[in-house]
């Protein structure tokens, strides 16, 4: 199963300034992160971020706050319960994910959504936890539980299609 642009949407879990230097390889994430909504941006994706408790943690990295069309405060681990499903664009059952932390609120955000019958993509190579094992296993346990495990570049030509698209040229500098 392809994504497909015109039915996603692109999920930032909390890209928080306060919590990134805890991260392993946080600036590497916060990178793809970036990345990945100005990719949305270009593609009329919508891109929505959530923020961990923003009176105490702080709020998304400013560049990644820019890129988000809304940004949902948070107080439980899983965004859901927390008004995220009321905020989703109707017509959008292509749920593609990043951000941190892997193994607590990015997973169970996203296992949330596929027991509320999304079809939920994790873009690997743009979430992180502080500890690398507890991010592998929890990408294990995603991909178990009916995630598709990706890479920002497969997003990327997926949501594209093919060489003619006329945003190839932009995104292809941006991954380069």
């Amino acid at each position: 199963m392809l994504m497909k642009a015109e039915q996603s949407t692109l999920l930032l879990i909390d890209v928080q300034e306060k919590l990134m230097p805890a991260i392993s390889h946080g600036d590497e994430v916060v990178d793809r992160c970036i990345v990945l909504a100005t990719i949305a941006g270009l593609m009329e994706v919508p891109v929505l971020g959530t923020e961990q408790l923003p009176d105490k943690l702080g709020h998304n990295v400013e560049a990644v706050r820019e890129l988000c069309d809304q940004t949902l405060a948070k107080h439980h681990f899983d965004a859901c319960p927390d008004g995220l499903v009321d905020q989703l664009p109707e017509g959008r059952q292509h749920i593609v994910i990043g951000g941190c932390e892997t193994h607590v609120c990015m997973m169970q955000t996203a296992l949330s959504l596929i027991d509320a019958g999304y079809k939920v993509w994790v873009v690997a190579d743009a979430t992180g936890s502080r500890n690398e094992f507890d991010r592998d296993v929890a990408l294990d346990r995603l991909s178990e539980s009916g995630a598709r495990l990706v890479t920002l570049e497969m997003v990327a030509f997926e949501w594209m299609r093919h060489c003619k698209h006329p945003q190839f040229r932009n995104i292809q500098a941006l991954i380069k």
